[in-house]
């Protein structure tokens, strides 16, 4: 790389908080519904949306630098397929996911990331007063597009796990932490001998409901309410945890594995699905899944892990580490099968 592509490379790493927030607007004025089939200037878009047409003219050529957005030569702007996913009518929209990651609140938290790194805790307590998940409560915006961005992020994890694991060798799969039951849900609809077990905090199953019977399951799932924390309902033979662990420090992970493997028979399997890091960064997962990994210790001290440490922290709570596999593109999310005991059992 020559001289001149290192100072490119770190200038456009300097300007992406501005790409962030060019998209993070497009979204809050929801410029792709407006624009919806159709190609507009920037001044029909800002007739459309309510906002200045140079103004909006500008956004608009920043986003159809970024990708999000084509211009043709007639000066009329159109939504590209990435843009298209900001669209709220569609079933595979990622509004609410651009909508979160972006919002002001977190950006905040984020201004403070040299303070994370020197005392190695989260900002957001710091920075507005309580927990993330606190703030998310009392946030009518973040309350509603939280859960949503969550539900976004589970179905491609849905899409995928059914064909990447061989679900076919248990009886019963108990989701653990796992929400709106998205995941759970493709398990047992690929697999019609499987019976499921989802477990959560009251909140996040609240749509639980509709999304099994959707998937035409809920009479082979039951859902129980409770805090990973304390424990885990017993019952099943295969216990599935998705995005749970790199939510807290080591203490807090093994305690939750602690609790599963209290419950779990002799012959069940432990299936962790997380980003597990590989002990180099090679370039093997993308960008995003570290950056993913930092923004977990900003907002509530989180972190990724390695497979070796993944491995260890089996180790503290009584599994042996069987398998590790990736699940296909473009997921960048790791299968983690252990057993109960030394391995041996």
């Amino acid at each position: 790389m020559t001289e001149t592509k290192h100072k490119q490379q770190l200038f456009d790493l300097v300007f992406g908080h501005m790409a962030a927030q060019a998209v993070a607007t497009a979204a809050r004025l929801q410029v792709a519904d407006a624009f919806g089939d159709d190609a507009r200037t920037g001044a029909e878009l800002a007739a459309a949306i309510g906002a200045d047409a140079s103004a909006t003219t500008q956004l608009c050529r920043a986003l159809a630098a970024l990708g999000v957005l084509t211009q043709a030569e007639s000066g009329h702007f159109r939504l590209t397929e990435t843009g298209a996913l900001l669209r709220t009518d569609r079933p595979d929209s990622f509004h609410s996911f651009a909508r979160v990651f972006t919002d002001p609140a977190i950006q905040s938290a984020w201004g403070q990331l040299d303070d994370v790194v020197r005392t190695g805790a989260s900002s957001f307590p710091a920075v507005h007063g309580k927990s993330f998940f606190e703030y998310v409560a009392g946030d009518p915006g973040l309350s509603a597009d939280f859960p949503v961005a969550l539900r976004q992020s589970a179905a491609q994890t849905a899409a995928a796990l059914p064909d990447s694991y061989d679900f076919s060798a248990f009886d019963t799969v108990a989701d653990i932490g796992g929400g709106s039951g998205a995941v759970l849900a493709a398990v047992l609809a690929a697999n019609p001998g499987l019976r499921g077990i989802l477990y959560d905090a009251a909140p996040a199953v609240a749509q639980s409901d509709a999304t099994l019977t959707a998937a035409g399951v809920a009479d082979r799932c039951t859902v129980v309410t409770g805090d990973v924390v304390a424990e885990v309902p017993a019952g099943a033979d295969l216990y599935l945890i998705k995005n749970v662990l790199h939510h807290g420090d080591n203490d807090r992970a093994v305690t939750v594995l602690e609790n599963i493997r209290r419950v779990i028979p002799a012959h069940g399997r432990l299936l962790i699905v997380d980003p597990a890091l590989p002990e180099t960064v090679d370039g093997s997962l993308p960008e995003t899944m570290y950056l993913s990994d930092l923004h977990m210790r900003v907002i509530g001290g989180g972190k990724g892990r390695t497979q070796a440490e993944f491995a260890g922290l089996c180790v503290r709570a009584g599994f042996t580490v069987t398998k590790f596999a990736l699940l296909p593109a473009p997921m960048a999310f790791s299968l983690i099968e252990a057993v109960p005991g030394d391995g041996n059992s």
